[in-house]
Order: structure tokens, then sequence, then C-alpha cells
């Protein structure tokens, strides 16, 4: 008892206060000439009185000493302790008990009224904090805003909170060293603990299966059901946030790929028109045979330059056109082996050294739009040219399978890093080894994977060290019963 002197005091005011009113009752009754049936119901409403406002043992107390003045003032022999009828010892026998069960019933009552109540007053703080969490300011730091809600609302002592996504550790003033440290071990061990001596409650934070977090609260009115919706609360709180930042930073890449399709439309269009005054005007010289054998070479320079522009700006076009979904495509039935004869027979300049070997079957028929399609195999087979060993065999072949038309160019050369296999067919991406070898703009894969796209297709490469490597582009077939000819 001595450690709790606070409670110690209100128990022995309680029983001395029980007593008292016993003392008070039993003269009153007495000087009336009361009977024992009366003075019992008077002690026995004492009794509750007592239990209802002071607790169960003060009641026990009281009765206690009820009975004895029962005993003493209102049962033959007075002012003795003796009961020689049978009936008064049966009487107070049933006095007491029933003394005793009605404290223990309201004390029951009381106790969970309390308990009502604190859930009561719990249900309406995490209201409030789930309220007060909607209306979370985006622009204040996250971790620093949720400690400062939940200090507030709930009202324990510390909280500190460990966002493991930012490797933050966030925490009230009167946090301690201690606190901290447990949210980021709580979090590390994936634990759930609780310190009853120090009224200190940990909870791993979770979303699913995912651990984002811990959360540390200290305080002695805190309880196991409102920590863990606490935590719950906290953990949806740094999801909900997070998302309204991807969703934000989603808007902006998308109002960023509008401006670039813009510029790379308005660049393109501006270059169309003086190239095709160039290449009329090369065109024109070259026609006309008073040229010098060295003025001819020249104006044929200046020729084959500005197609080659001519087709960069024609790739630019539909870089802009895909992404700003101005592109139509066509669904077509493609011939693939005529398709593939007709991309390699248009890159003779760059395949010059290379062995080619088409192999595609002459009933194979993709869906899809022929100009798309051909330019996006363009775009392999000048790869293919471009980081081959020099002299080395390009094979160009196509199969169909599971309702698919796969393409694919093989070249041997150096082999493309695991690392960037996916990467390179971003816009403008080049790899390392790329950058040193043959010019490119890191447009061509880009328009590969936006024409596999539009045309709900797929493209993917395989390289491995002296395998060479292998670009592939997969897009729907034409069924075989569509176009193959009737039998008979």
């Amino acid at each position: 008892m001595n450690l709790f002197p606070g409670r110690y005091a209100r128990f022995t005011a309680a029983s001395v206060g029980g007593v008292l009113a016993v003392a008070a009752l039993t003269y009153c009754a007495f000087t009336l000439h009361f009977n024992l049936a009366t003075i019992s119901l008077l002690f026995l409403l004492l009794v509750v009185i007592v239990s209802l406002r002071a607790g169960f043992w003060e009641a026990t107390i009281t009765s206690l000493v009820a009975v004895a003045c029962l005993d003493y003032f209102f049962t033959a022999p007075l002012f003795e302790f003796n009961i020689d009828d049978p009936q008064d010892w049966i009487s107070l026998a049933t006095f007491e008990t029933a003394a005793l069960m009605v404290s223990r019933l309201s004390v029951r009552a009381k106790n969970q009224a309390v308990v009502e109540a604190k859930q009561r007053r719990s249900v309406e703080k995490l209201y409030e904090l789930s309220r007060r969490i909607l209306f979370l300011d985006r622009r204040q730091t996250l971790g620093s805003g949720i400690v400062a809600l939940i200090h507030e609302v709930i009202r324990p002592d510390a909280v500190a909170l460990f966002d493991a996504v930012e490797a933050r550790m966030y925490a009230t003033e009167s946090s301690t060293r201690g606190l901290e440290d447990l949210a980021r071990a709580t979090y590390l061990q994936d634990r759930i603990t609780q310190i009853i001596h120090a009224d200190t409650w940990a909870r791993v934070l979770r979303l699913g299966t995912t651990s984002v977090g811990a959360l540390v609260l200290k305080g002695a009115e805190l309880d196991t059901l409102t920590v863990s919706a606490v935590a719950s609360l906290t953990a949806i709180a740094l999801e909900r946030v997070r998302s309204f930042d991807r969703e934000s930073r989603a808007e902006a890449a998308r109002q960023s790929e509008q401006l670039r399709a813009a510029v790379l439309d308005a660049l393109a269009h501006a270059f169309k028109t003086p190239l095709t005054a160039i290449r009329v005007a090369s065109s024109g010289l070259l026609e006309t045979s008073n040229l010098a054998e060295g003025d001819a070479a020249l104006v044929r320079l200046i020729d084959e330059e500005s197609e080659r522009l001519n087709q960069l700006a024609t790739r630019l076009l539909q870089t802009a056109r895909i992404d700003a979904g101005e592109l139509r495509v066509h669904h077509d039935e493609v011939p693939v082996s005529a398709l593939l004869t007709e991309v390699v027979a248009s890159c003779q300049e760059q395949l010059r050294g290379h062995p080619v070997e088409i192999s595609a079957d002459a009933g194979v028929q993709a869906r899809g739009d022929s100009e798309m399609l051909a330019t996006a195999l363009l775009q392999f087979v000048d790869n293919a040219a471009k980081y081959s060993t020099p002299g080395s065999p390009v094979v160009v072949a196509a199969t169909e399978a599971d309702g698919e038309v796969v393409v694919s160019v093989h070249n041997e050369g150096p082999p493309i890093p695991p690392g960037e296999r996916e990467r390179i067919f971003e816009r403008f991406y080049r790899s390392d080894g790329a950058r040193h070898g043959a010019p490119g703009t890191g447009l061509g894969l880009s328009i590969v994977k936006k024409t596999a796209q539009a045309h709900r297709g797929r493209t993917w490469v395989v390289s491995e060290d002296g395998k060479g490597t292998t670009f592939f582009l997969a897009v729907p077939a034409v069924p075989r019963r569509e176009h193959e000819p009737a039998a008979g």
C-alpha cells in the first residue's frame, strides 16, 4: 500500500466515512426504536451508496460494521455480541450476503459505465483524428503533421513516428531518445510491443502485408484498441498523402509529355519545308550534266544528308502524333514476307557488307498499319547494321504463334547490358556503348515501342555475349481462315 499513497488515503477516507455513517444511522434508529427489518434496509441502502461512491472493499468494511451494530444494538440479547435465536443469525447472514452481492453488482455496473465512457471518448477521438487526417495540409511536412495531429487529438504524453519510406523520424518535443530508438527497432524487427510499466505502446505500420514504418505512443490513458486504430489511421494517412504526390507527379509528367509532343511536331513541320526545298534543288542540280565531278559529289552528299534529315523529321512527326493520340492506325492485312523484303531492300546502303537472310512463311499476315510497321522494322534493321560486327550476317525472320506475328532481327555484335535492355526503348535514351559508337538520336526504338502499343502488341530484346542481339516485335496475326483460299 505504501507504493500508492494517494489510493491508500482515498481508501481510508471512504472507509472511515462509511463507518461514521453507520454510527449515525445506528444512533438515530436506536433512539427512534426502529425494528431490525427497518434498520437492515437502511444499512443496505448505505452499503450500496458507499459501493457506488467509493468501491467494493470500502462497502465491504461498511457492511461488516453494519452487521456488528445490528447484532449489538438491535438483536437480543442487546448490548452483547451474542445471538441466541437462530433466525437472527439467518437474518444477519442474509443481510451481509445481500450487501456484498449488491455492492459487487453496483461496482461492476459502475466500472462498466466507466469503461463505456472511456470507449466512447476513444471513438470520438479516433473519429476526430480520421476527420482531421482527411484535411491534412499536404504542403506541411507529412510526418510532422501526423505526429502533431495525434498529439493534439489523442493527447498521449509523447509520440514518435518512424517513416520507413522516407527513412526519417518524427517526434513530439516531449519524446525521448529511447522512444525514437524503440520506434526504429519496432520497424526493423517487425514486432508489436507493449511495455506496461512505462505505459508505452509500439506498433508496426502496415499497408496490407507491407511494413511502412512504426509508431510509438506513451500515455497512461491509452489502450490496445485505441493504439491499434491510431496506427492504422497513421499508415493510411502516409499512403494517402503519397498517393496525392504520385498523382501530382503523374499529371505533371502527362502535361510535360503533351508539351514535348507539341514541340516535336512543330520542329518536324518546321524542318520539312526547307528540307523539301533543299532536296528539290539538289535533285535538279544532279539532273543537269554541267557539273564537274567534284561538284556533283558534293551535290550528291547534300541530297543524301537532306534525305536523312527528312527521315528524322518524319520520325519526329510520328512520335508526336502517337503521343498526342492523333495517329490513326489502319488495321489492314499485311503480308509479312513482302513487308520484310521491302524493308531490307530499302536498307541496302546501311546493310552493305552484311549478308542478309530473310526467313518468313509466305502465308503469314499481320493485322496492322503497313506504313507504321515498316517504319518500326526499318529501325530494327538500321540498328542491326549500325551495331553489328563488320561483315557479320543479319537475320530477319517472322513466325506466327498464339495469334501473334513475331518478327525478329538478329545481329552479331557487343551485347546490351541487362540493366539497359528496358531503357533503350525510352525516348532519347542511348546506352554508354551506343554513345561512343554509331551516331543516333535515341528516337528509333521509342517509335518501335509506341508502334507496338498502338497495335496492341509488344517489343523486347534478347542479348547475350557471344550469341549476338535479337530485337522482337509482336503484333496481332490475321487468322488463317480469314485469308487462306477455300479448298477446291
